[in-house]
This record gives C-alpha cells, sequence and structure tokens, in this order.
C-alpha cells in the first residue's frame, strides 16, 4: 500500500479539459464508484498531483486561517515531539519545526515526501526527517514514542474498510507515550450527506482560484473533484465518515478522552464547520473532576449549573429538591408535586428491593435518590457534575437521615468512573439532554449496568419529525448542537444489544411545566429579585417560552422510557 493520506486533490487531468499533454492520468475503472479499496488511492496520486496540492491549500493563507490552533493544543499538553503521519506537501511538518518541535514526518507517497523534504528547505532550510510507511504497519517503520500524533488533512477518509481503520487507529495508539494525544481532523461529512455540500472554503483550502466539491455522495463513497484555473481536473474518492462513528473508534482503540472541535472552535452547531479536529487522549484518567477532564458540552453545563444565579433559579424556582420535568394532573398544579409525581410513576416501572443498587446519572440535587432510598431503603449512587447541587445534595441527605444509603459523586456520564456490571437499575432524569455524545453515555450505561438490569430515564427531546431550524432556538440558548429523539434512544439502546421494553409517551407535559415555570418565575419575580440577576431572569423567560413554544408546536417530545440489558 503506497498511500498518501493527504486529503484532497485529485489528480485526474480529464480529457478535454485542459490536461497537460503527457501527463500520468488516475484510472478508476469503468465504474468509479465503485472504487471504494484503501489501496486505490496510491493509482490516485499520479504525477502533477503535489504541485495542484499546494496550489489548493496556499501555504500562506492556512497559516493564517489556521492560527495557532494545533501549536496551541500541542503545548498546552507539554509536547516536545510529533509524528506527523499524513505529511502530504510538508505544511503542517515545517510550521511544527519553526515552533521548535521534534517533528517526524511519514506518508504514504515518497512523490509527496520528497516534495515535502524540498519545502522544508524552501521554507525557511530546515532538513525534514522523512519515513515513507503504510499506517497499517507504522510501527514496522516508525521507531520509538512520541508525545503526539497528528494525522491532519482529512487523511483518514482515505480508508474504506473498518478493518484498515481500526488497524490504523491501534499503531497510532501504539507509538504514542502513556500520556500522548492523537489529533485527526475529517471533513464535516455529516451535514454533507445530511444537508447536502456547501463549503466557506476558508480554512483548509486557501487556494482562491481552485474549487474542491464532491461529484457524488452516499453512506460509502464521497467521490470530490478539483478544478484548477489551468482548466485541469481531478479526482479523489474517499470514505465518508460521520463524526460519532470516529469518537466512537478513537475510544474502542483505547483513547481515554475525546473532544471534538469545528473550524477550531471548541462550541459548534452540527451543520456548521466544514472540517472536524478530534482530539483524542491516551492518557488514563481514573477520576474525571477537573474542569479539563470534562467535554466542552460537559464544560458549558457544569458552569452553568454551579453559577450563583442557576442554583437558586432551580432550588428556589423549578422544584426545590427536583429539578426535571414534572407529571401534571391540571395545568395549575404546583410545581414540586408534579415533579415527586414523575418520580414516583418513573419508580413503579422498575423492580427496586433493598438489595437494589441505583445509579442516578446527572442527579442534581438529589430529589428521586431520596425518594427511592426513603421507599425501598435501596442503595443510590448520585452522579453529577456540578459541585454546587452536589454539596446541596450531601446536605439534605444528612438532614434526612439517608446518608447510610446515598452516596454523591462529581463525574461525567460520558466516562462513568465505576467498574463493570456494577448497578441494577441506572436511573436518569432530563439530563443527557447536556451532554455532547449521547451514544457515549448511553455505551457507558450499558459497560455499569449488570446483566438483566433495568434503564429509566426522561430527556427532553426533539421529535421525530423536528426539522432542526425549528428547534434553533433551543439549541442555540443551551449551546447545544443536537438533542435526543425517541427514535434516536430507541435506535440506539438496541444497538447496545439493550431492549426497550416501553416508552410511555407524556410529551403534552413538557410544554406544560415550562409553561408552570415561566408562570412561576414571573409571579415571583419581584420577591427573588434579591437572589436572581435581571439578566438571567430576562434569559430564562425567553428560554422557558422557546420550550412551551416548540411543544406546543410538535417539535419536541418528553416521556419515560424503560430498557433492559
Amino acid at each position: 500500500m503506497n498511500n498518501s493520506m493527504t486529503d484532497e486533490p485529485d489528480v485526474t487531468p480529464a480529457s478535454g479539459n485542459g490536461a497537460l499533454s503527457g501527463q500520468q492520468k488516475q484510472d478508476f475503472g469503468a465504474d468509479p464508484l465503485q472504487v471504494r479499496d484503501s489501496d486505490h488511492y496510491a493509482d490516485e496520486y499520479v504525477e502533477g498531483f503535489v504541485d495542484k496540492w499546494d496550489d489548493l491549500i496556499d501555504w500562506k493563507k492556512r497559516y493564517e486561517s489556521e492560527g495557532s490552533f494545533f501549536v496551541d493544543l500541542l503545548k498546552s499538553r507539554g509536547v516536545k515531539s510529533v509524528l506527523d503521519v499524513a505529511t502530504g506537501t510538508g505544511f503542517h511538518s515545517v510550521r511544527l519545526i519553526e515552533e521548535g518541535f521534534e517533528t517526524v514526518s511519514v506518508d504514504g507517497s515518497p512523490e509527496m515526501l520528497a516534495k515535502a523534504f524540498e519545502n522544508g528547505k524552501n521554507y525557511g532550510g530546515h532538513i525534514l526527517r522523512v519515513v515513507h510507511a503504510d499506517w497499517r504497519w507504522l510501527n514496522r517503520d516508525v521507531h520509538g514514542e512520541f508525545d503526539a500524533v497528528i494525522c491532519l488533512g482529512n487523511s483518514f477518509t482515505h480508508l474504506f474498510s473498518e478493518r484498515d481503520r481500526r488497524k490504523a487507529l491501534a499503531e497510532f495508539y501504539a507509538v504514542l507515550k502513556h500520556d500522548g494525544v492523537l489529533i485527526l481532523d475529517q471533513r464535516n461529512y455529516d451535514t454533507i450527506l445530511d444537508n447536502g455540500f456547501s463549503s466557506k472554503h476558508t480554512y483548509y483550502y486557501c487556494g482562491d482560484q481552485v474549487t474542491a466539491e464532491p461529484e457524488y455522495v452516499d453512506e460509502g463513497l464521497a467521490r470530490f473533484r478539483y478544478q484548477f484555473p489551468d482548466n485541469s481536473q481531478y479526482h479523489l474518492n474517499m470514505y465518508p465518515l460521520r463524526k460519532d462513528y470516529v469518537r466512537r473508534l478513537l475510544r474502542e482503540v483505547g483513547f481515554q478522552h475525546v473532544e471534538t472541535y469545528g473550524d477550531f472552535q471548541e462550541t459548534f452547531k452540527a451543520d456548521e464547520p466544514d472540517f472536524l479536529v478530534h482530539v483524542a487522549e491516551k492518557n488514563y484518567v481514573k477520576s474525571l473532576v477537573d474542569k479539563a477532564s470534562y467535554s466542552s458540552a460537559e464544560n458549558t453545563a457544569r458552569d452553568y449549573y454551579n453559577s450563583e444565579d442557576a442554583d437558586n433559579f432551580y432550588f428556589h424556582v423549578w422544584g426545590g429538591e427536583d429539578i426535571h420535568v414534572g407529571l401534571y394532573e391540571h395545568p395549575s398544579e404546583e410545581i414540586a408535586p408534579a415533579s415527586v409525581r414523575t418520580v414516583a410513576t418513573m419508580a413503579s416501572k422498575g423492580q427496586f428491593t433493598k438489595n437494589t443498587h441505583v445509579l442516578d446519572v446527572g442527579a442534581g440535587y438529589g430529589g428521586a435518590a431520596r425518594y427511592l432510598a426513603r421507599t425501598y431503603g435501596c442503595k443510590v449512587t448520585c452522579l453529577n457534575l456540578s459541585e454546587v447541587e452536589n454539596d446541596r445534595n450531601r446536605q439534605h441527605n444528612v438532614e434526612q437521615g439517608l446518608d447510610h444509603l446515598i452516596d454523591v459523586v462529581d463525574g461525567s456520564f460520558e466516562d462513568l468512573p465505576f467498574e463493570d456490571n456494577t448497578f441494577h437499575i441506572i436511573w436518569s432524569q432530563d439530563a443527557m439532554l447536556h451532554s455532547g455524545d449521547r451514544v457515549r453515555v448511553l455505551q457507558e450505561v450499558s459497560r455499569v449496568l449488570k446483566p438483566g438490569g433495568e434503564f429509566i430515564f426522561t430527556d427532553p427531546m426533539a421529535s421525530d419529525s423536528a426539522s432542526k431550524s425549528s428547534l434553533k432556538p433551543i439549541l442555540d440558548r443551551l449551546h447545544l448542537e443536537s438533542m435526543g429523539s425517541p427514535s434516536f434512544y430507541r435506535r440506539e439502546l438496541s444497538r447496545l444489544g439493550m431492549e426497550v421494553v416501553e416508552f410511555d409517551d407524556r410529551t403534552p407535559q413538557l410544554p406544560t411545566h415550562y409553561g408552570r415555570v415561566l408562570e412561576e418565575l414571573e409571579k415571583r419575580e419581584d420577591e427573588i429579585s434579591q437572589h436572581i440577576s435581571q439578566e438571567y431572569r430576562t434569559r430564562m423567560k425567553t428560554g422557558l417560552k422557546h420550550w412551551v413554544e416548540g411543544g406546543r408546536a410538535g417539535n419536541l417530545a418528553w416521556g419515560i422510557f424503560h430498557a433492559r440489558s
């Protein structure tokens, strides 16, 4: 496999389109759409490709658009040695050498490495240490360990086989030191597959006279066409990697923590960025209590719920011990009893005894945990990321004489700090909404749940028929890129081998609840104004109205899921 795993300019000058005479042409056979083989890219990087590639990215403009993003990521982790496994024509290798990193440059294409070596000398007189290697057998040709591996330029998309992808990631993992980091980027294929292609052409491909657009896309192929100023035309066949799939592979290979950026931004909406950057940590963190160990979505939620305004609002206005959607017998009922009714209804669906060990994921102030411990005598572990809420939880447990049955743990539901097969029942109320990786949360739930155990949860969701535009006001306020949906949870639980026993659809309760909270806030505004800022109250009223409107318009869903492992 002679692979230049460096994204995109394909180099097949099309006959009749200004192709240079005597230039080798790409060969995709009789049906280019059937070329879906990891090894074929070697035939796609033909004579003339390298010079076109530099035209496409425009080193100077790429440098300006990228800024110090990758350099800052590496320096913040104390990285000194870097393995650039997708060197291409050398842009990042040269940049890293200039920043003082010990850099080894790898590529599967000798032509690419030759051009990179030449570019290194031309841009600052640097002598690149180059290695011709196949990712799948990387450690055969590259010796030693590195603080970081970078795989940039949408290069990983050249692997069409899952076996090849897993093997390559395993090789990257193996060449890293125990606390090393992998930085891997990709096109935002999710939005291309789901919404069609549009490119701001701002960050990665900065050549302003070159077009790079998909000619054909399905779930197994993205065929891009590149048009250059001399009218030459090239193609490249790539595998359209979905974001969550890549994140799952990274974790399954062994990386402990994965953070994803969109066009170099930590917080982004799913359909906005052209490119995604995954930062995968090899380092094993036993307890995720440090802010740096949480995902960006979790940090947003953590900072919010730890704020004085939020703590006062949820404790004094929303419902006291319970901060979730209530089940109302009539629209004007008080919030607190409706909230307790939700807990009682959920509990009636499970098999609770004094020998049951429950994990409450996203426990808030712990109202449900105390109900379960008091009613059934069972042991409950509360997992929550807000230290402020957790302190209130512990205080209430002591005051109500239940602290011997309830433990409160600071931590992340994307990396549950518990052993496999630990809990009989996992419980969650309106918490998974705040995750940027709900698939990961469900995987963790499945991991720590005992065989035959039960998973009982609620979550504010998008309806199965909702459009992304209709959810925008809610997502923007919560700084989220998506919401779950009933079909999402059914599908993902099934993939994990869990049986969905029931989805008790109570969607009308969602706008009722948010409407009641809004009424309570407006009614008691004078009373609470000394504890909750005007800015917070104004934002909250706007947000609550969005929830009410979204629920009444049929864009939202809510109910009680009951699943069994």
